[in-house]
């Protein structure tokens, strides 16, 4: 075990893993639309295996709960996820196919992803009982919305009874109960999705702290003290509300890359996140740690084989 694993709490990460079906182009179809393609591949993905893996290559102490199905899709994915170190042991074979991502990328690093469950679907709260053993040791549980409502609400539950700190990817984007906000100690979010949240637009990036501060004081109202707003690539916002925080808002700068495909760079920022996280960074910290992490992610194709290792972060920290 590494030196960065020692000083690391457990992570556990409870969600999704798919097969990515991945397409480059020059650029996206238009609805209706036909485009010629230029490579073709299938690779490991899914947002929780992505965020399991990103976490597991940066030194985390990590098991991932979660489901795929008896075929080749599945067998690779355990492979992958496992070949970062992440404990798999609470991954379960289900009767449904693996779940996959139909993603389009083009000249640019963009892409549009279509997922189809399989075996995420079946991922129940009795899965979460049954990941009691390494829930009741976790630091950080990570969380997603590619499995049930009931599933990350449970996960959730787990996590908070046994003081963990819970962490929430609100993506894709779905409206959650209030219950799971109050679970909820930090909260991951895009612009677009805390605007959906909110139910009103956010400041762009460049926008006043005081703006921001309004922003959390909207989110502290629903029960979540801290959040993470991501800004692609203007950086990120902390917005913390905890009563020991030195400041209520916070400007994370971007790490400045030439971007080959953005397909999970939100997955690696949040893997990196977890990390920190579980070795008692503050969030601030934690999110200039992810910012480069997630940067680097993007500067080769594909998903968990483009993740870099912590060497490569503090290499770039120590560089910019």
């Amino acid at each position: 075990m590494s030196a960065a694993a020692e000083n690391t709490g457990r992570i556990v990460v409870v969600g999704s893993l798919n097969a990515d079906l991945t397409i480059y182009c020059e650029r996206l179809p238009q609805p209706g639309e036909t485009v010629h393609g230029n490579g073709f591949v299938v690779n490991p993905g899914g947002k929780s295996a992505n965020q399991a893996v990103a976490a597991g290559r940066l030194g985390g102490r990590v098991s991932l709960v979660g489901a795929v199905g008896e075929d080749a899709n599945g067998a690779m994915l355990e492979a992958s996820v496992a070949g970062a170190g992440v404990d798999v042991s609470h991954v379960r074979t289900s009767s449904e196919p693996t779940g996959v991502a139909v993603i389009a990328v083009d000249a640019h690093g963009e892409n549009n992803i279509i997922i189809s469950a399989g075996a995420n679907g079946t991922l129940s709260p009795a899965d979460v009982a049954g990941a009691s053993d390494v829930l009741e040791q976790a630091a950080v549980v990570s969380l997603c919305l590619e499995v049930s409502m009931d599933t990350v609400l449970a996960a959730a539950q787990a996590g908070h009874d046994g003081g963990a700190t819970v962490l929430l990817n609100l993506s894709p984007y779905a409206e959650i109960p209030a219950a799971l906000a109050q679970l909820t100690d930090v909260l991951l979010v895009n612009a677009h999705e805390a605007a959906l949240f909110l139910g009103s637009s956010v400041p762009g990036a460049g926008a006043p702290a005081g703006e921001w501060d309004a922003v959390r004081e909207r989110f502290a109202a629903h029960g979540i003290p801290q959040v993470l707003v991501t800004l692609g690539s203007q950086g990120s916002v902390v917005l913390d509300s905890l009563p020991s925080s030195g400041s209520r808002v916070a400007f994370v700068a971007p790490a400045r890359v030439a971007a080959v495909d953005t397909t999970g760079a939100g997955d690696a920022f949040t893997g990196a996140v977890a990390v920190r996280l579980a070795a008692g960074d503050a969030l601030a910290d934690a999110a200039a740690f992810a910012s480069v992490a997630a940067a680097l992610a993007t500067t080769r194709k594909g998903t968990q084989a483009a993740y870099p290792d912590t060497a490569d972060v503090e290499r770039r920290l120590r560089t910019s």
